[in-house]
């Protein structure tokens, strides 16, 4: 009885972190060229810069993240400036 149990709940933990990546990928970044917000995810801390700044430079912007909220189901916020304004100059 107990190995069938814990069975039952490895499954249900797969279900329910492959539903939680399947979102992620689904919904990903959302935003426009002022700026976004990124799904939080534990792990994504690391990659969020890089996501953010591809986002931001289809539009010719670099991104600067704003607030990280640490908690699955937050978001990570990122803001999208034009280049020479408030940081590096075009080159």
């Amino acid at each position: 009885m107990k190995r069938r149990n814990r069975s039952f709940r490895v499954a249900r933990w797969r279900a329910v972190m492959g539903v939680t990546l399947g979102l992620f990928l689904w919904f990903g970044v959302r935003g426009n060229s002022a700026g976004g917000i990124i799904p939080w995810q534990p792990g994504i801390d690391q990659t969020a810069r890089e996501i953010a700044g591809g986002h931001c430079a289809a539009y010719g912007r670099y991104a600067v993240i704003t607030s990280i909220r640490p908690w699955p189901g937050d978001y990570i916020g990122f803001v999208c400036r034009a280049p020479g304004r408030w940081g590096p100059m075009p080159q």
